[in-house]
């Protein structure tokens, strides 16, 4: 066995953890969803995405999110009924839609994270912050350099 087989080892096991870890991610969102049903959890998590980066085209958050834009407009739908994005035509275009978090939205965002943070320090909370921001950049740059590796390959998600 060369230093190669080793590398590709290391690479396989990085990729199994990391899946592990969004199984976990998933089965705390699934739990804590039972213990206070309302929004689906991949309806929330189109609404931190907007959060995050701002008012969006339906279009734009598939192709961010890997998904069918049916996907998201389900989501945009569920979201929109419930209050938490509001819609407007897009300047340019008013066929399209622009979408942003409305401010019923951020209070439904906080409540989530406020839970999120207690389960992320029940976990994590033998973890200084410099462990946790190392990580977090490690992390960052790995999904950086895996999005180059998928090149053009990464738009199939809003071609359908």
């Amino acid at each position: 066995m060369g230093s190669d087989d080793t590398d590709d080892d290391v690479r396989v096991e990085l990729m199994r953890e990391l899946k592990t870890a969004s199984q976990l991610q998933h089965a705390w969102i699934m739990q804590a969803w039972q213990e206070q049903p309302g929004l689906h959890p991949a309806a929330a998590m189109l609404l931190s995405d907007l959060a995050k980066n701002g008012e969006a085209r339906p279009s734009e958050l598939a192709k961010r999110r890997f998904v069918d834009l049916s996907v998201v407009s389900r989501q945009i739908t569920q979201l929109s009924a419930a209050g938490l994005v509001d819609r407007r035509p897009a300047p340019e275009d008013g066929r399209a839609s622009l979408v942003s978090v409305s401010e019923k939205g951020r209070a439904e965002l906080a409540r989530w994270r406020a839970n999120y943070l207690e389960f992320m320090e029940q976990a994590l909370g033998g973890w200084d912050d410099e462990r946790v921001t190392d990580l977090t950049a490690r992390l960052a740059e790995m999904n950086a350099d895996l999005r180059r590796a998928l090149g053009s390959a990464a738009c199939f998600a809003g071609s359908k």
